[in-house]
């Protein structure tokens, strides 16, 4: 998979000048960001790495967790994510235009393994909810694997929660964290979501309620110790001005330990990597010499063979840029 079947090259000038319309945004209301200690594990020694975007970058010395201080307010991201003009650019553009890209690369894989989970844990037409559903890919998708009985969106972004109402699924407009009583779902999924939060912790306590005992939590997000974060630094495209929180696997694993969830498996199944830092090298974004010899020229080299075999090398290793973890909550 290539970064351009998802975000497809045509179409991300228009998305760079939204984007920079809403760190305009964010910046205009800097005098209303707070301090925060690491969102992994409560550590607030965090020492400064670097600034991007006007946000400061800091590294937990007790969990190695990345994260932003001062960050937005939860006043301040609630009116950004109102009124994004990056995400309205992406259900209109680029979500249309990589819908099916999206759906057989990412989605459809997903949709399978939560139905294997349900299937394996013996759940008998179980409820799920998405929370973050975006553009409803993923519901659909479950929808069409027949194993859930119910299947909710929660999307607090308009134009988003607008897509999936027009596409049959149910959806709770509104944060997980504001959201009254519902009856419990058996599987939680939360892809991308975790990284944006003002406070994680928070999130999986409300995310806690949503899920009967026994149940499952499922979440993606950046790895901070993954191949092209690594490689790249302040210049990796997981760096952005929406992304406050940037775990690895192990600080992920004890965010969720620490929310009382258990049966943590936390894995990195990303298939970007080497695409990733290959683009950073055409760009200029990153030069060879900062590579070293081998790397730089294991990428020039450019062989598909040789790529699939080293990201396969970085899946199984827990070093792609990308992580997943499931969890159980105690019955």
């Amino acid at each position: 998979m290539k970064v351009a079947d998802i975000r497809p090259d045509a179409l991300m000038e228009g998305q760079q000048a939204a984007m920079q319309r809403d760190i305009a945004m964010l910046q205009a209301r800097r005098a209303e960001f707070v301090e925060t200690p690491c969102p992994a594990c409560g550590d607030d020694a965090g020492a400064p790495l670097y600034e991007k975007y006007g946000m400061t970058h800091r590294r937990c010395a007790a969990c190695a967790t990345q994260y932003v201080s001062p960050r937005p307010s939860p006043a301040v991201l609630r009116d950004f994510y109102r009124g994004s003009e990056n995400y309205a650019y992406f259900a209109r553009h680029i979500f249309p235009a990589s819908a099916e890209q999206r759906r057989e690369r990412l989605f459809r894989p997903r949709a399978a393994m939560v139905a294997d989970l349900a299937r394996a844990s013996g759940m008998d037409r179980p409820a799920l909810v998405e929370v973050g559903a975006g553009y409803g890919l993923f519901c659909e998708e479950v929808r069409a694997t027949g194993v859930f009985g119910r299947i909710v969106g929660v999307e607090p972004t308009p134009d988003l929660a607008g897509i999936c109402r027009d596409k049959g699924i149910e959806v709770i407009e509104s944060a997980v964290e504001e959201i009254d009583a519902v009856e419990p779902f058996d599987i939680l999924a939360a892809f991308e979501v975790i990284e944006h939060l003002f406070d994680p912790a928070a999130f999986l306590t409300a995310c806690r309620q949503l899920v009967r005992p026994g149940g499952r939590i499922l979440l993606t997000c950046p790895n901070i110790q993954g191949f092209d974060t690594i490689l790249l630094g302040s210049a990796s495209s997981a760096v952005d001005h929406e992304h406050l929180n940037y775990f690895n696997p192990d600080s992920m694993a004890l965010l969720l330990r620490r929310a009382g969830f258990e049966d943590i498996e936390v894995t990195t199944p990303g298939r970007l990597d080497v695409d990733l830092v290959r683009r950073a090298l055409a760009e200029g974004t990153v030069a060879p010499a900062q590579l070293g010899p081998f790397l730089a020229h294991l990428l020039d080299r450019n062989d598909a063979g040789t790529d699939t075999l080293l990201q396969d090398f970085l899946r199984r290793a827990r070093l792609s840029s990308n992580l997943q973890a499931v969890a159980r909550l105690p019955a």
